[in-house]
C-alpha cells in the first residue's frame, strides 16, 4: 500500500476527468480522444496502490477496454465495448458477492421496473441486430446497479449513475431527442459512477483490499 502514490493518481484521475468534460463541452474531439483512455487506468492504479482487490481493479480495466472501443463509431466496435463493459459488470457481481446481502427488498423492485420500462421502450427503436444484446446487457447491468447496494449509499449511487449513463448511450443508439452536448452528461455520469464504486467498495471492503484476500472470501464463499 502507498498511500502517497494513491493520493497522486486519484488527483490524476480528477484532472484527466475535468480535461474530458471541458473538452467535450467546448467540442474539442482530440481533447476527448486522449483523455477518456487515461480514466480508468488512473482509477485502477489509485485501487492498486491502496492494495484494494483485484477484482475492482479488474472492472475498472475491462471499463477502460470499453471506453477505448467506444471512440469508434462502427457496430463491431460498439458490441465489443459493450462486451468489455459487461466483463466488467462480472466483476463487480463477484465482488459484491462478499459484501451483506442488500437491505430494503423495494431495490429490487424499483431496478426490476426500471429493467423492464427500459427494454420494452427501446427495443421497437433499436437497430434489429443489437436489441438482444443491449437487452442481455442492461440486464446485467441493472444486476451490477442493484448488487451495488449491498454496499451502502455511496457504492449505491454509483451503481445507480452507471446505469444512467449506460441508459442515456442506448437512447443515443436509438436514435431518440438528446441533450445538448449528450456526451458530456453520458460522461459526466460514467466518471462519477466509477469514482463512487471505488470509494464504495474500497470503504466497506478495506478489510478485505488485499488480492489475495479477495480471492481467499470469494473461494470461501463458493464453497
Amino acid at each position: 500500500m502507498n498511500p502517497h502514490l494513491a493520493r497522486v493518481l486519484l488527483v490524476s484521475f480528477g484532472a484527466a476527468a475535468a480535461a474530458d468534460l471541458v473538452s467535450l463541452t467546448a467540442g474539442f474531439d482530440p481533447g476527448h480522444t486522449v483523455a477518456k483512455p487515461l480514466l480508468m487506468p488512473l482509477l485502477a492504479a489509485h485501487v492498486a496502490a491502496r492494495g484494494g482487490p483485484w477484482l475492482l481493479v479488474a472492472a475498472l480495466l475491462f471499463g477502460w477496454g470499453g471506453d477505448t472501443l467506444l471512440l469508434f463509431d462502427a457496430d463491431p466496435a460498439f458490441l465489443a465495448g459493450m462486451a468489455s463493459f459487461a466483463a466488467g459488470h462480472v466483476c463487480y457481481l463477484a465482488l459484491f458477492k462478499s459484501a451483506p446481502r442488500a437491505r430494503g427488498a423495494w431495490f429490487l423492485g424499483v431496478y426490476g421496473l426500471a429493467l423492464v420500462a427500459t427494454v420494452t421502450l427501446l427495443w421497437p427503436d433499436l437497430p434489429a441486430e443489437l436489441r438482444l444484446p443491449v437487452a442481455g446487457y442492461s440486464l446485467l447491468l441493472t444486476a451490477m446497479a442493484y448488487g451495488a447496494t449491498r454496499l451502502g449509499l455511496v457504492a449505491g449511487l454509483g451503481g445507480a449513475l452507471f446505469l444512467l449513463s449506460d441508459t442515456l448511450i442506448a437512447t443515443g443508439v436509438a436514435d431518440w431527442p438528446q441533450l445538448p452536448r449528450p456526451d458530456f452528461w453520458i460522461m459526466l455520469a460514467y466518471a462519477a459512477a466509477q469514482f463512487l464504486l471505488v470509494k464504495g467498495v474500497l470503504g466497506r471492503l478495506g478489510a478485505q483490499s488485499a488480492p489475495g484476500a479477495a480471492y481467499g472470501e470469494l473461494c470461501s464463499a463458493n464453497r
